[in-house]
């Protein structure tokens, strides 16, 4: 039987990243004994990196885009543009909404999918933005490692890709605590609706996760973890539409960017105390006790989601990464940033198909480390899965979250970063380097330069 930790501190959950192990005294990426995901929301890779160098960004020929979306209102095509405006509104981002952006392989539904809501006056899926726009994004880009196959685990909206993060699965369950009554029927991904079975209500009290969570493997083996959740407002939709009326946001109760004090597991092991608030996070930075994995979900304001400030958001993230590389658990770090699902915005990869559920389109991926490649454009297929093998390789010796060895079964159909195509996060990284300094950007950055089509 595990034991009763209740809390990351606790004293009998303990941590692989121990602060008294000089990174330098370990191998491989064994030196890395702190991982971050920081997940923001809603921005495709063509948009906020179409033009960066070096990538499978948006296609274009003799300086003009080979590429367009057909409007159907207007009976023209629209070209990938410039969009220099903070605030955007994008488009659904339901499965439906992939589904059709898509358009088997086509990748042309985006205009027309933004136009069917008759209040959205901005038609701006086909926006891109450059390092005048997000110059810390592109920083980041250029110091550390750049994804450009990073596609969203599932073909679906915020809640299902929270879900797939914590868990690598989405799914709808019949009995309250029963990992064994969890399924998913056909090809679409769960999509709750108020008091339906899925189990998102008005007050947010009654999600049934009952299948197993990666928290379950980090207990059972003993590692610190923490799910840090900025609280305020969330502005993401019940029923994935593109906008709506803000709900709250808060630490103890089950929601659409925070879904873990929703999984059985987490409240049958005494861990929801590891899910905090985001000012937890900076004093355990200051005080040397990060837990070696971390989630930090942000609220609307900075969350990047349409219609929320892109320049809010990116000086958010500049901020918690700024404080890691302001500390000591810096040289031992390895800081994944990325985006839940593509908001609607164009990109023109086709996404792989795995299993009905995904994957989703391509959204962007950063890695940022004293070990991570300078300059690097990684071009593996990747998706949210591989953070949970990277975890899992990481810190429990290659366990993986399977319902046939991690000692609670589930009926998922198949174990996410065991199917063929999934790149390896561990390429990303070079650790005979010495551990490269940190880079600390300014929250309000000047833009940077243009770029060139």
């Amino acid at each position: 039987m595990a034991l009763a930790c209740t809390t990351v501190l606790s004293a009998c959950q303990t941590s692989a990243a121990n602060p008294a192990t000089s990174p330098s005294a370990l191998s491989g990426i064994h030196k890395i004994q702190h991982i971050v995901v920081i997940m923001q929301e809603n921005r495709s890779f063509d948009e906020y990196f179409g033009l960066y160098p070096g990538v499978d960004g948006l296609p274009r020929q003799n300086g003009g885009f080979t590429v367009c979306s057909p409007d159907p209102q207007r009976l023209s095509c629209v070209s990938p543009y410039h969009d220099p405006n903070d605030i955007d509104d994008g488009g659904p981002h339901a499965h439906a909404a992939a589904v059709a952006d898509i358009d088997v392989g086509k990748m042309d539904g985006f205009v027309a999918q933004a136009e069917i809501n008759p209040a959205r006056h901005n038609i701006d899926v086909m926006a891109y933005k450059d390092a005048r726009d997000i110059p810390n994004y592109w920083t980041y880009a250029e110091d550390f490692v750049l994804q450009d196959r990073m596609f969203e685990s599932v073909a679906s909206w915020s809640l299902p890709a929270h879900l797939y993060l914590v868990s690598e699965w989405a799914a709808r369950c019949s009995r309250p605590g029963d990992p064994m009554s969890c399924q998913v029927g056909g090809t679409e991904p769960p999509h709750p609706t108020v008091g339906g079975e899925f189990g998102i209500s008005p007050d947010q009290a009654y999600e049934n996760y009952a299948w197993t969570s990666l928290t379950y493997l980090l207990y059972t083996h003993r590692i610190s973890w923490r799910y840090y959740v900025a609280e305020g407002l969330q502005p993401d939709c019940e029923d994935g539409a593109a906008t709506c009326n803000p709900g709250p946001q808060r630490v103890g109760t089950p929601d659409i960017w925070n879904p873990l004090p929703g999984f059985t597991d987490v409240r049958t092991d005494g861990q929801l105390g590891n899910v905090v608030t985001l000012d937890h996070f900076y004093s355990d930075v200051k005080a040397g006790r990060l837990p070696a994995v971390s989630w930090i979900t942000p609220n609307s304001a900075v969350s990047e989601h349409p219609p929320s400030s892109v320049a809010a958001g990116q000086a958010y993230v500049t901020a918690v990464i700024n404080t890691i590389m302001s500390s000591s658990v810096w040289s031992s770090t390895a800081i994944f940033l990325n985006w839940d699902d593509w908001g609607g915005f164009y990109d023109h990869v086709v996404p792989p198909v795995l299993d009905g559920q995904g994957y989703g389109l391509r959204v962007p991926g950063l890695v940022i480390s004293p070990y991570a490649k300078r300059g690097f454009v990684d071009h593996q297929t990747l998706s949210q899965d591989a953070y949970a093998k990277f975890i899992e390789d990481v810190f429990l010796g290659g366990g993986r979250l399977d319902p046939k060895t991690d000692g609670r079964p589930d009926l998922r159909p198949d174990v996410r970063e065991a199917l063929d195509g999934l790149g390896d996060l561990s390429a990303d990284f070079d650790f005979s380097q010495a551990p490269r300094p940190a880079v600390i950007l300014d929250p309000s950055p000047q833009p940077g330069s243009p770029s060139s089509p």
